[in-house]
């Protein structure tokens, strides 16, 4: 009978992949470096999230272009540059102007890969993924929303504090790019006259490199492939010679190592509760409203999804508290009886249309979750509003800060109040998605997305009604799903416009507006 069962647990997960699988996985966006909109010389003196100012990080002074070892390394790099292979030209093409685009695509590829919900062992219990034994079983990590968002916050924070370092450095020192100095160099960049030293394509590639290798270990190999090329790729477009790079990784190294020792100190490693301390929870939730979440799926983890993961540090809140919505309806209250009736109109009126958004905005097993969508969508706006690397980076900061705000936010108010889903209510409700193992009250789809929809409607406003409809349509397909009440997905939207509030006003002193 166990053994059927398992069968069946591993049924259901493949029937999920499959379905989430509709959606779009992370896409190579090929399009060719563009003249940025701006190049913003100013940057250097923006604020940045971890370190005081650009100047905190020093490098050296740059060689300058009349000198002897500055001139030997611009001979060196038209010596590789006379041996390029056609891979090599492919290669340079991919990487573009704007990296940081393309390191976003890579760590989306990652969270897709490892968004696989650890099964059942043999005898029916569970085994947790172990950072300190990556290879499982089962592997680490579990990439779920609240682990995505956060790769995707320390990643995007760093690269953009690290980028402010090398603006600032960069019109310090003012050394033209290589191709700039010799017009025997044909640059395979277009033109954007920015200084070549030190080089953002370093800082990036390292600062990369080793966020994800932290927040993958077992892709360290593919990483460790991905940065080389990239940094290669600097020397053979003709916009760096290999001091630049030298001086770029020094500073991908040091904001690296301040990012990674925040998220040695953040209360992840704490988030997945042991089982007393999520049953607690659960009691509590009991004690103070007369109800709690169970776990409906056969066979029944143990332990909800990362029920202390809305006491991690935030980026821009002071205490999680004061973004906790009020209570949900009671259960059996008026309130709560016009919804149940709202969602068996829903199972029972599903239109192809409906059916459509459920899935489209799904974001399940095998994707690169509701965090992901919306990287995906800064992605596009980038490249349609042509923003530098520094400007692309600073979208991505404050996008995945507010996410992640948002969803240790959510987290929070979905392990205070321990509300029950539809299906544990009532028996009669369906789904026609998997439902997640956590409460229901408030929508973590809502949160996270009202939360980026809210950042990139600051950083894009001629695009907000377009992502803020997008942030509705997100809310209403779980509740289309059967998955969340209605309640679930309007007031997590609530929560998380509140919440990016917090993060905007963050941006809006930071100097680049």
């Amino acid at each position: 009978m166990l053994h059927a069962r398992t069968v069946l647990v591993f049924i259901l997960f493949l029937l999920l992949f499959l379905l989430s699988c509709e959606k779009e996985l992370p896409r190579y966006y090929d399009f060719q470096g563009y003249e940025f909109a701006s190049v913003d010389p100013e940057g250097g003196t923006w604020k940045p999230i971890l370190i005081e100012n650009g100047a905190a990080i020093s490098i050296p002074a740059p060689e300058s272009t009349t000198s002897v070892p500055y001139l030997q390394e611009v001979e060196q790099l038209k010596d590789e540059m006379a041996r390029m292979s056609e891979s090599d030209v492919k290669a340079v093409t991919y990487w573009t102007q704007n990296p940081i685009i393309r390191w976003n695509e890579i760590a989306l590829e990652l969270i897709a890969k490892y968004n696989l919900i650890p099964g059942p062992n043999a005898d029916g219990s569970y085994t947790l993924p172990n950072p300190a034994n990556p290879n499982g079983p089962p592997v680490f990590p579990f990439s779920h929303p609240p682990y995505a968002v956060r790769a995707l916050a320390y990643l995007s924070v760093a690269q953009y504090d690290g980028l402010i370092s090398a603006w600032h450095h960069k019109f310090a020192n003012y050394r033209p790019a290589p191709y700039i100095q010799d017009k025997s160099i044909q640059p395979l960049y277009a033109d954007n006259v920015i200084p070549s030293y030190p080089s953002d394509g370093a800082v990036v590639a390292t600062v990369s490199r080793r966020i994800l290798t932290q927040m993958f270990p077992l892709e360290a190999d593919y990483l460790e492939e991905r940065e080389a090329e990239h940094l290669r790729c600097l020397l053979l477009s003709g916009a760096n010679v290999q001091s630049d790079v030298d001086a770029g990784r020094v500073i991908g190294d040091v904001i690296s190592s301040i990012a990674l020792a925040r998220a040695a100190t953040d209360g992840m490693k704490d988030a997945q509760a042991p089982k007393p301390v999520s049953d607690s929870l659960a009691a509590a939730a009991l004690d103070r409203f007369g109800w709690q979440w169970i776990n409906q799926e056969v066979p029944q983890r143990p332990v909800g999804l990362t029920p202390l993961f809305g006491r991690v540090k935030m980026w821009s809140v002071d205490k999680v508290e004061d973004t906790r919505p009020a209570p949900p309806p009671a259960i059996g209250s008026p309130a709560y009886e016009a919804d149940v009736a709202v969602l068996r109109d829903y199972a029972q009126n599903m239109t192809q249309e409906r059916r459509r958004i459920a899935n489209f905005w799904q974001d399940g097993l095998g994707t690169y979750t509701p965090p992901g969508h919306w990287n995906e969508f800064a992605k596009e706006f980038i490249v349609k509003y042509r923003l530098n690397p520094l400007r692309s980076a600073r979208t991505f900061a404050y996008l995945n800060m507010a996410m992640m705000d948002g969803g240790i936010s959510c987290w929070d108010t979905k392990y205070y109040y321990h509300y029950p889903r539809p299906i544990q209510t009532d028996r009669t409700l369906a789904t026609i998605a998997g439902t997640p193992n956590f409460p229901s009250y408030t929508s973590g789809h809502s949160v996270f997305s009202a939360a980026g929809a809210e950042v990139l409607a600051y950083v894009f406003p001629e695009e907000a009604g377009v992502v803020r409809g997008w942030a509705e349509e997100a809310a209403i397909s779980r509740v289309y799903g059967g998955i969340h009440w209605t309640f679930d997905a309007t007031v997590g939207t609530e929560q998380g416009i509140d919440v990016a509030r917090y993060t905007i006003d963050t941006a809006r002193k930071d100097g680049a507006d």
